[in-house]
C-alpha cells in the first residue's frame, strides 16, 4: 500500500470512529446436503431458527443475549415480527441495546428478517428518546437463510454501521457507543456473526 493509500485508509479510519463514515459487513456459512429432500427439511428447521430469536441465546460458548419483546415492549417468545424488537446484551457489558424489525420475509426458498438500531420499546413516544445501540439509526442488519437445490446458506448482511456518537442522538451514549463498536464489538463481531449463521444451518452446536 502506497503512501497516497495510507492517508486514505487513516481518514476512513477517523470518519468511522467519529461516526462520519459508516462499514458494510458480510458473514456467511454454507451447508450441502446428500440429496434435495434432506436440504428441504434442513432448510424448514433453519427458518425455525432464524425467526425464534430468543434461541440465539442457548448457542454454545461465548455469546450474546438476545430477547425478543412485542410491539409494546413485552417480552414475547413467538417468532419475529414486523414491529418487534430485540434486545441485546452484549457479553460482559451491562448496557442495553434495542434494535426494531422492520421487514419479515418466508418464502419457499428464502427466509429473512431486517432490523435496525432503536429506542428502547417503552419510550418510543418519546421524540426526544435516545437511540439504545452503539450503531446509528440509519445501520441496518439483515438475517437470511437461503436454500439453492441441495445447498442451503446463511447470512448476516450489516449495511451502514455507523458508529452511534451523535449527541443528539446518543444521549448520554457518546462515548461508550464509541468504545463498544470500535472496541469490543470491533473484535467480537466476526465471532458472533459467523456463530450465528453456522447454527442457522446446523453447523454449530445448539
Amino acid at each position: 500500500m502506497g503512501f497516497s493509500g495510507i492517508v486514505d485508509k487513516l481518514k476512513h479510519e477517523f470518519k468511522a470512529l467519529t461516526g462520519q463514515e459508516s462499514k458494510d459487513k458480510l458473514f456467511e456459512a454454507v451447508n450441502t446436503f446428500a440429496d434435495e429432500n434432506e436440504a428441504i427439511e434442513a432448510f424448514d428447521k433453519s427458518k425455525d431458527k432464524l425467526f425464534n430469536v430468543n434461541g440465539w441465546s442457548e448457542m454454545k460458548g461465548i455469546n450474546s443475549t438476545f430477547i425478543l419483546h412485542d410491539e409494546n415492549g413485552n417480552k414475547t417468545d413467538g417468532n419475529v415480527k414486523t414491529g418487534y424488537f430485540i434486545k441485546i446484551e452484549l457479553p460482559g457489558a451491562k448496557i442495553e441495546n434495542w434494535v426494531k424489525v422492520t421487514d419479515v420475509k418466508d418464502e419457499k426458498n428464502l427466509a429473512e428478517f431486517i432490523v435496525h438500531p432503536s429506542e428502547k420499546p417503552k419510550e418510543k413516544s418519546n421524540r426526544e428518546a435516545e437511540v439504545k445501540h452503539f450503531f446509528a439509526k440509519e445501520a441496518s442488519s439483515t438475517f437470511r437463510v437461503i436454500k439453492d437445490g441441495k445447498t442451503i446458506k446463511a447470512f448476516e448482511i450489516g449495511k451502514n454501521e455507523t458508529i452511534n456518537n451523535n449527541d443528539e442522538d446518543s444521549g448520554n451514549r457518546t462515548v461508550i457507543n464509541t468504545l463498544i463498536a470500535e472496541g469490543g464489538w470491533a473484535g467480537f463481531q466476526k465471532i458472533q456473526w459467523e456463530k450465528l449463521t453456522k447454527y442457522l444451518i446446523h453447523l454449530e452446536e445448539e
